[in-house]
């Protein structure tokens, strides 16, 4: 036994696990409101800005999920958007498959900006979008 390293794993095995990603605040004035959509029943913050490595590493988080919303042949409804807004509180990181759109990139963005999350990635007719839970931000102030 010439090597006494008890760890055979391959190189690329050795990485870190990824950091978890911290949504950036924003800072406005008291006397100021910001406007807001009211059209699901969570207050919108604004999406946090990615960089691509917290990206790529949502990406890996998300590998092994499975679709938690489908969007069906009607496309983008209220109950759809409801239904996302729903599972990104309790979630934060979700897959929704959509099912033969016209312009999925498009649907995605729309879909994206609806529920006031990120969209990480699209692959094929999946979509990976990100929001923080709104829960942790309310039980801090």
């Amino acid at each position: 036994m010439a090597n006494k390293n008890k760890d055979h794993r391959h190189p690329l095995r050795n990485t870190r696990p990824p950091q978890s990603v911290k949504p950036r605040k924003k800072i406005t004035k008291k006397t100021e409101k910001p406007e807001t959509k009211k059209h699901n029943k969570f207050s919108p913050l604004p999406p946090p800005v990615l960089t691509m490595e917290q990206k790529k590493e949502l990406k890996a988080l998300a590998h092994s999920l499975k679709p938690l919303v489908i969007v069906g042949e009607e496309g983008i409804t209220e109950g759809i958007i409801n239904a996302v807004s729903e599972a990104l509180e309790d979630h934060e990181l979700i897959k929704v498959r959509m099912r033969e759109p016209e312009d999925k990139k498009e649907m995605a963005t729309e879909l994206a900006s609806k529920s006031y999350s990120v969209m990480v990635a699209l692959r094929g007719h999946t979509v990976i979008l990100f929001r923080p839970s709104q829960k942790d931000s309310l039980q801090n102030q």
